[in-house]
């Protein structure tokens, strides 16, 4: 007897098709469990191969970012540089200026004090003193040998004072600013790094 003769007759179709469907759901379950597997399989690959890409793009940024940073350093290193050497040129400046101030000052309080006399040197021409090429006789408190000069007003002798040490100012700040201008400009002329 065969397992399909213990089925009573009017259930034997249901019987057949639920057998069928039985093993049409056992085989759609099958086929879900292996598409569940192999797109299991593929997003996983797919999720490795997007790790590795952020993986290589992080450290391709990495990379950039450490090398805007090797050349941010540079310049930085470069500007303390420059800032060092115009530092120390205006420092330079400073004293020279001021050492031509206190050397103004001492000569005009000398002039003030009539401890110096500002002269000039006197034109000469025919017939007068001197005026033969020789020099004019020294007097007896004196050694003095050259040209006839007189001797400047003291008032006169500050004015003139007073403007060559503008002058002296002038050309000190004029170095200064020369210097300040060559230092940026080397500065900007050295090659950027790679």
């Amino acid at each position: 007897m065969s397992l399909i003769d213990l089925i009573p007759p009017a259930l034997r179709p249901w019987a057949i098709a639920l057998v069928l469907l039985a093993i049409a759901g056992a085989a759609a379950g099958g086929a879900w469990t292996v598409q569940d597997w192999r797109y299991g399989q593929a997003l996983a690959e797919q999720g490795r191969q997007a790790a590795e890409k952020a993986t290589a793009e992080a450290q391709s940024a990495t990379a950039r970012a450490d090398a805007v940073t090797a050349a941010l350093v540079i310049e930085q290193a470069k500007r303390v540089a420059l800032e060092g050497r115009l530092k120390l040129n205006d420092e330079t400046h400073y004293k020279e200026l001021s050492d031509a101030k206190n050397t103004q000052h001492r000569l005009s309080d000398r002039l003030a004090t009539a401890d110096v006399r500002l002269s000039v040197l006197l034109a000469t021409g025919p017939g007068r003193a001197g005026g033969d090429g020789l020099s004019a006789a020294a007097s007896a408190g004196g050694v003095v040998h050259g040209g006839t000069r007189a001797e400047l007003d003291p008032a006169h002798a500050q004015r003139i004072i007073g403007i060559t040490g503008d002058g002296d100012r002038g050309l000190i700040a004029l170095a200064a600013c020369q210097g300040y201008v060559r230092a940026v400009w080397a500065a900007s002329q050295r090659p950027a790094p790679p």
